[in-house]
């Protein structure tokens, strides 16, 4: 097996924003070219800032932001190559069970901090690491396509996304492509036209003065599957949609205008959306994935920014839910602080998840693979005894994968309780 090092990778040590939303039940089956903030149900919460230091990165799970501690010392050359008991099966369709680690933009253009990630995986059972390539500061990469590079953002990108991948192939570590889709101010910039709109046709912001790109528009469609494509051809094994919603209709915030709606539900939109994605990418011989609020697998409907498990699942190889207790209110599921109850909360959602899955007539045993929490926000803490309890959960709920968020990509004090090799635990 080959030995390589993660060469021509810029160090970075930078900082961007990171959100982490409470998200409320709020099913509505309304969904018109206007929405009318007045008849909208607010699902976020006040913001809540933890200040850890530099070196963050966003998901969506929108509202409470989050920063975490920049990279400890690493070594300075990628590490041996793990041993052949812990390699992950090589990608296929069939869906082999992936435990995962995020990587954000500046940890992946960080030749220091890959290694350390990949270190990481040689010696737990980590076999897959998420790394953002296009996210709300735009590509995290060069394109070779001139009409995708307009929309590169000034952030930075990785300096050679080949050697990065040669190294993971190597290591048998999956790479995973996560792609930011409607949240996408750098190309509402380079392309107003695709924008949501307000009524009096000036372009619609969030409480964060962000644009947003229209969810219907299909040349934006095209770009995003094309920037995944464009990533399985370099050699990602897997493409991971985030964002795959529309902004929240706060009444606060002006009414909502989607040109090109034609009459089309929110939720009918993103699974066509979804549906063009998976067909494209499975032409490519990898697996079609998205992440989606974890409220979506025990709300009984659709969620106002379009999510609804009965209409995103069958359009996806893997759905990953981001069941983050933090996240839950107060009382959910007759919890009182879900926070302090990791095991039950994720138990419940990935149960739901997987009844859902089976009156469908999903049968793929590692379909549904969820976020974790890896990251502390309200007490108690979040450790290793936290991430144990949030992985029982998982393989209670009859999946072997999973995924860890840490928005900082730091995951020194989780360590603890990463197994040696990749076994199998579901029941």
């Amino acid at each position: 097996m080959r030995y390589l090092l993660v060469a021509g990778i810029l160090a970075a040590a930078c900082t961007s924003a990171a959100e982490h939303a409470d998200q409320k039940p709020a099913p509505s089956g309304e969904a018109s070219g206007v929405v009318s903030s007045d008849s909208a149900t607010t699902i976020g919460q006040p913001d809540t800032v933890l200040t850890r230091g530099a070196s963050v990165a966003v998901h969506d799970s929108a509202d409470a932001t989050v920063t975490s501690a920049s990279a400890a010392s690493a070594a300075s050359a990628a590490p041996a190559p793990r041993s052949e008991a812990a390699a992950v099966p090589a990608p296929t369709l069939a869906n082999p069970p992936i435990r995962a680690l995020y990587v954000n933009r500046w940890a992946s253009q960080s030749r220091k901090r890959m290694a350390k990630l990949i270190a990481i995986a040689d010696t737990t059972e980590i076999n897959g690491l998420v790394i953002d390539m296009k996210d709300e500061f735009g590509l995290n990469y060069q394109s070779a396509n001139p009409s995708f590079a307009r929309n590169a953002g000034n952030s930075g990108k990785i300096a050679n996304v080949k050697a990065l991948l040669d190294t993971l192939e190597a290591h048998d570590i999956l790479a995973i492509a996560r792609l930011v889709v409607f949240k996408d101010s750098v190309t509402a910039r380079v392309h107003p036209e695709w924008t949501i709109r307000k009524t009096d046709g000036s372009i619609w912001r969030d409480k964060k003065q962000l644009a947003w790109v229209n969810p219907y528009h299909r040349e934006l469609w095209d770009y995003n599957i094309g920037v995944a494509e464009e990533l399985v051809k370099m050699g990602f094994g897997e493409v991971q949609f985030d964002y795959i919603r529309f902004p929240e209709p706060y009444k606060s915030l002006p009414q909502q205008v989607f040109p090109d709606w034609k009459g089309m539900s929110k939720p009918d939109a993103l699974a066509e959306f979804l549906k063009e994605a998976k067909t494209r990418i499975n032409k490519l011989g990898v697996r079609s994935t998205a992440d989606i609020f974890g409220l979506v697998t025990t709300v009984g409907g659709p969620l106002e920014v379009g999510q609804d498990w009965e209409k995103v699942s069958p359009q996806l190889d893997v759905v990953l839910p981001m069941v983050y207790p933090s996240h839950y209110p107060r009382g959910s599921f007759g919890i009182g602080a879900p926070n302090a109850e990791p095991y039950r909360i994720v138990k419940i959602a990935i149960t739901r998840a997987h009844e859902r899955d089976q009156k469908l007539g999903i049968k793929d045993p590692e379909h549904v693979r969820p976020w974790l929490q890896a990251f502390s926000l309200g007490k108690p803490p979040y450790g290793a005894a936290e991430i144990e309890a949030q992985k029982k959960a998982v393989y209670d709920s009859g999946y072997d994968g999973w995924v860890l968020w840490n928005p900082g990509s730091i995951y020194d004090v989780f360590l603890p309780a990463l197994e040696k090799k990749f076994v199998s635990r579901k029941k």
